[in-house]
């Protein structure tokens, strides 16, 4: 136990109360911050216990430690209504959640008891006195919450990995590299489309708040029709158009679904929406085709159809767009009225931001860089098992002539199985030196934002930290989304068993995916 705090000659010492269970602690109020409710958290995968998650303060993301757990008595059973976040005062502020927050108090020095800490410490805590209050009634022991802190949340130093060879069927290829060549493709009315995925700044939801503008011309064309309306995108105003109007096919209402695809038309930034979001597919020349002359020669919506990609086995068929040619040019002559510093502004977003994909496992949100990124797709019908593996590694699945390991991300983060599954993405990950399909709740949406705006992983949660490589903190929308290392999320403890994968294929059987996974995504 630490020697309890001298006192600074006769002058009280502050303390702030708070009760985990029944129990009375107390901390220095120079110790502490403030006091807010507990912020919704997003978990840390395999998280030290004593770690809640990273909450949202005014922008700020907070790593949250639960004082039950740091006091070894377990968490409980439901949030608790009282239940408050004591901010504690540093370089690297955290939060401590308590079952309670008491009261500020003003202790004399000489009423602070040493000995009454030295009787009610159990293995593991750390005190500096302990004080009666409420009339003698209650003992309050003062917390030492640092080291508490320290040996619960050790940081640690991430290790050079010593350079390793790609497996055959995966060469070691930068992952920047991975990016070039590839489509967004979304559906609108049962058909799959795509753009290429340099003319998609972001994929986002569709928000329930879009206002719709009066055309203000009784002769308005049809074409302008298309118009969906505006939205709130990065504090400006973004014009939304319907694809399904676009295309001249069937309106649809609005669904929980529906995303906006981001495009830039020249200067502007506007927003098509979609029934879903489908897919990050490789662009693989060889595999698109031209339009076909009796569909080229259309006026219709077929005629704003670029080219036809061949996914695949290639019996999938995704027509591609153009967002040059998407939009009629007397829709553009009338939203081209924005003043030039708006479209110097637009004109130099961009240049120094970085785009993640978005997936959920559970209740959280995760991104991967979409330079990582080969491809997201739907769950295959069948996995080929490979024995004596870890229960996380799914099996195998053959894509395009490669040998692709398969590994649920539900299990490599010890979550409980998926009861419903029919939204499971398998996204095809490539690190610096490995490739692999990590099997996903959903995939929501890609965002782009400014690095700057990228906040560090915290140095409080130690070894499970490796794994995150920032933060991204939408504070306008109460959401807090943990960027994951590639390389950390694929070579942690199976760099090994990813290289031996181009030889495993001779020792497998065949299983239906229900067993590992849905039959249909």
């Amino acid at each position: 136990m630490s020697e309890p705090r001298p006192a600074a000659g006769r002058a009280p010492l502050r303390f702030l109360t708070f009760r985990v269970e029944a129990a009375h602690y107390a901390l220095p109020a120079d110790e502490v911050a403030e006091v807010v409710r507990v912020p919704a958290l997003a978990r840390l995968p395999q998280a030290p216990a004593g770690l809640l998650g990273i909450g949202n303060l005014r922008g700020a993301a907070l790593p949250v430690a639960s004082a039950r757990a740091l006091l070894g008595q377990g968490e409980a059973p439901a949030p608790l209504a009282t239940a408050r976040a004591i901010v504690l005062r540093g370089q690297s502020p955290v939060a401590l959640a308590v079952d309670a927050v008491g009261e500020l108090v003003a202790i004399d020095p000489d009423r602070l008891e040493e000995a009454q800490a030295s009787a009610l410490v159990r293995p593991g805590e750390a005190f500096t006195g302990a004080f009666r209050f409420h009339g003698e009634r209650d003992v309050a022991r003062i917390l030492d919450i640092l080291p508490l802190l320290a040996t619960a949340f050790a940081p640690r130093a991430r290790p050079a990995r010593p350079p390793a060879a790609g497996p055959a069927s995966a060469p070691a290829t930068p992952a920047t590299a991975a990016s070039a060549g590839k489509l967004i493709s979304f559906e609108a009315d049962g058909q799959e489309y795509a753009l290429p995925i340099e003319q998609v700044r972001e994929v986002v939801p569709l928000p329930d708040a879009v206002t719709t503008l009066p055309l203000g011309e009784a002769r308005a064309s049809a074409t302008e029709a298309v118009a969906r309306g505006v939205m709130v995108y990065r504090d400006r105003l973004l014009p939304l158009f319907a694809l399904r109007a676009l295309l001249a096919l069937p309106p649809a209402s609005a669904t929980r679904s529906a995303k906006v695809v981001v495009v830039k038309r020249g200067a502007l930034w506007l927003g098509l929406v979609v029934d879903r979001i489908n897919a990050v597919l490789p662009l693989d020349p060889a595999r698109v085709e031209p339009i076909p002359p009796a569909l080229a020669a259309r006026v219709g919506g077929e005629a704003r159809l670029k080219a036809i990609f061949r996914a695949g086995d290639g019996s999938r068929l995704v027509s591609i767009l153009d967002a040059h040619t998407l939009f009629r040019e007397e829709v553009m002559q009338r939203l081209d009225t924005h003043d030039a510093t708006e479209a110097a502004t637009a004109a130099s977003e961009g240049e120094d931001e970085a785009s993640f994909l978005v997936f959920r496992l559970g209740g959280d949100e995760y991104g991967l860089p979409i330079a990582a990124v080969d491809e997201v797709m739907k769950v295959p019908d069948t996995l080929t098992r490979v024995p004596k593996t870890p229960a996380f590694l799914e099996g195998v699945i053959n894509l395009r002539g490669a040998v692709l390991p398969v590994i649920d991300q539900r299990r490599r983060f010890d979550m409980p199985p998926l009861a419903e599954a029919t939204r499971r993405r398998l996204i095809v990950l490539r690190s610096a030196h490995h490739r692999a399909g990590i099997l996903v709740d959903s995939v929501s949406e890609i965002l782009r934002r400014p690095k700057d705006s990228i906040a560090p992983a915290p140095d409080l949660a130690g070894e499970p930290t490796r794994l995150v490589s920032g933060i991204l903190n939408l504070d306008q929308a109460g959401r807090i989304i943990l960027l994951l290392d590639p390389d950390e999320l694929l070579t942690r403890t199976e760099r090994g068993l990813l290289d031996a994968f181009a030889k495993a294929g001779a020792k497998t059987a065949t299983r239906p995916a229900g067993k590992a996974g849905p039959k249909k995504a």
